[in-house]
């Protein structure tokens, strides 16, 4: 756990961070910033389904799925991961900061890099119920393009994001 100023926290400056691809040492504490992430987000928006999920199981799923599909993106403060970035070509399959940490320029960082990575454009999913997910990828460009369900065990309305460069 990194301990931000509470400074910085309460009026959400920016800290500094470095955005590094991350490697199996890395995939405890990253899966760990997945975890802690999905879950708060998750009992905000009443999914039952991640009551059930453990650190363990988010390893599990971070090792065997998330790393094999994708190329892994970690922000990082001082020696802590504060936020991940799992992408594959265009899509950002997953961005996750810190509960504690959010609202200090880390999704923007992590956002930077997926541009860097796929300049011509970009897509995701996100619950169309998270709307702090939405305004983020809004105010960054991204525009709804699909309406939909996301695959279980959430099974619930999504909505496919895409930005292109101006």
């Amino acid at each position: 756990m990194v301990n931000l100023p509470e400074r910085q926290k309460r009026h959400g400056k920016k800290i500094d961070i470095q955005v590094r691809e991350l490697a199996e040492p890395d995939f405890l504490e990253a899966a760990s910033v997945w975890h802690e992430s999905r879950k708060k987000v998750g009992t905000e928006m009443g999914f039952d389904s991640e009551r059930a999920v453990t650190p363990q199981i988010s390893l599990r799923v971070f090792r065997e799925v998330i790393a094999v599909e994708n190329r892994l993106w970690g922000a990082v403060h001082g020696n802590c991961i504060v936020g991940i970035l799992a992408i594959n070509g265009s899509e950002i399959d997953r961005m996750y900061v810190r509960p504690d940490a959010q609202r200090c320029g880390i999704g923007t960082a992590l956002l930077q890099k997926a541009r860097e990575l796929s300049p011509s454009g970009l897509e995701l999913f996100t619950h169309e119920e998270n709307r702090a997910a939405r305004a983020f990828y809004e105010k960054y460009g991204f525009r709804p393009v699909r309406f939909g369900i996301s695959p279980p065990p959430e099974s619930e309305p999504d909505i496919l994001y895409q930005w292109t460069p101006d």
